[in-house]
């Protein structure tokens, strides 16, 4: 029995899902069947049943799933000490984030990263913040980055940079002249904001509540690209960080207004299981990301 046959089943489990492990391990579902049906003819016992459109494990499943959890994180333990013996810089790194960061804030840094490590292969894996907790402590991504990153048990968080937050609007919009405001001055907007539960939501609702402001939600988006079509086509104003509205503005369909307030910022950082032990590009690449933040490379 293989490791990589262990690792595709934990993945279905930790999906419910077939198609989504295929993807994850780049292999048809088809492959994905006949690895699950192997192992359940090698121990006699259904181990995957579908229940409500998702997959679940049988009990004999459960057994399998967290033995095999815990292999897999020894097998990946093992090899990172390995790699570290060598000089070469070589494998992959499997990163979860969210829209927000990956698409924003790690182009600059990873083109630097494979300038000089062209033989380093990093798979970004887009999902919701929590879920990418969930994927840190499951061993299914080497490193997690996130808005507002908080400590939890087995998690550590490494400091990575501190976002801007800017308001936007469309070019109509009767607040597009202002330039600079107050957060005070969002009081009765009409509001495009993230959904309830997402680390960005949860602090602006705080920042709105110190403030004694009330908006109005249209909508309500997981999807910070979602955020944006809606706001161009003047549905209202959003909060958003800085960056992620730069094309926008460059091409004219967004106004950007500064936020008077002080602290209108968010943090970023770089989570991993606690007591992990990184590969050699894995370590570069964590050095990257910090170094570039201060505006030097970690190759320079």
């Amino acid at each position: 029995m293989h490791i990589e046959t262990l690792k595709i089943f934990c993945d279905v489990v930790e999906n419910q899902s077939f198609s989504l492990a295929a993807t994850q391990n780049f292999i048809t579902q088809s492959a994905v069947s006949q690895q699950v049906r192997g192992l359940e003819e090698r121990y006699g016992k259904r181990l995957l049943e579908r229940k409500r459109g998702s997959v679940r494990p049988t009990a004999a499943g459960e057994i399998l799933h967290r033995a095999s959890r815990e292999m897999l994180h020894l097998f990946n333990e093992m090899e990172a000490q390995l790699h570290g013996l060598s000089n070469v810089v070589t494998g992959s790194i499997r990163v979860g984030t969210v829209h927000s960061v990956g698409l924003y804030e790690l182009s600059e840094p990873l083109k630097c990263y494979f300038a000089d490590f062209p033989h380093v292969n990093v798979y970004l894996e887009y999902d919701r913040a929590s879920h990418v907790y969930e994927q840190v402590l499951r061993g299914n991504v080497d490193l997690g980055i996130v808005a507002y990153p908080t400590a939890r048990a087995q998690i550590t968080v490494l400091d990575f940079r501190m976002d801007r937050l800017v308001a936007v609007c469309a070019p109509d919009h009767t607040l597009a002249d202002r330039g600079t405001i107050a957060v005070s001055h969002l009081d009765g907007e009409k509001f495009v904001g993230f959904e309830k539960g997402i680390p960005t939501r949860l602090a602006l609702d705080r920042l709105f509540s110190e403030n004694q402001v009330t908006v109005q939600y249209i909508a309500e988006l997981d999807n910070i690209e979602m955020v944006k079509r809606l706001v161009e086509v003047g549905a209202g104003v959003a909060v958003v960080p800085e960056k992620s509205c730069a094309n926008e503005i460059r091409a004219g369909s967004l106004v950007k207004l500064e936020l008077s307030d002080k602290g209108i910022t968010r943090p970023i950082g770089i989570i991993h299981r606690s007591g992990k032990h990184f590969s050699p590009a894995a370590e570069k690449f964590i050095a990257y990301l910090q170094s570039h933040d201060k505006g030097k490379p970690a190759g320079a």
